[in-house]
């Protein structure tokens, strides 16, 4: 069973470490891993958070305690980890980090 939380207010490491492969408003070929998402305000927030535009995969998103550990520091050090092995031209066969 996977352990589903809250979001960390102002964290904002998954709209920088993943990758999206769909539109964004202001980034119409979607967003590279470890680029900072456009619609992320200073504060770490989403900017269309709610809105139609947010792209489906966003919205799909659920943060888990093991997604996001205690801080930002451990949500990028997972995230791009999860990013690196779910990329379908690396297959590495690392195992959680």
């Amino acid at each position: 069973m996977v352990n589903m939380m809250e979001c960390r207010v102002g964290c904002g490491a998954c709209c920088i470490a993943l990758s999206i492969s769909t539109s964004i408003p202001g980034m119409p070929n979607g967003k590279p891993a470890g680029i900072r998402c456009v619609q992320l305000s200073e504060d770490n927030r989403c900017l269309i958070f709610g809105s139609p535009q947010r792209p489906a995969a966003c919205n799909a998103l659920r943060p888990t305690a093991e997604m996001c550990g205690d801080s930002f520091a451990e949500a990028m050090v997972y995230l791009t980890w999860l990013e690196q092995v779910t990329t379908p031209e690396s297959a590495p066969e690392s195992t959680t980090p």
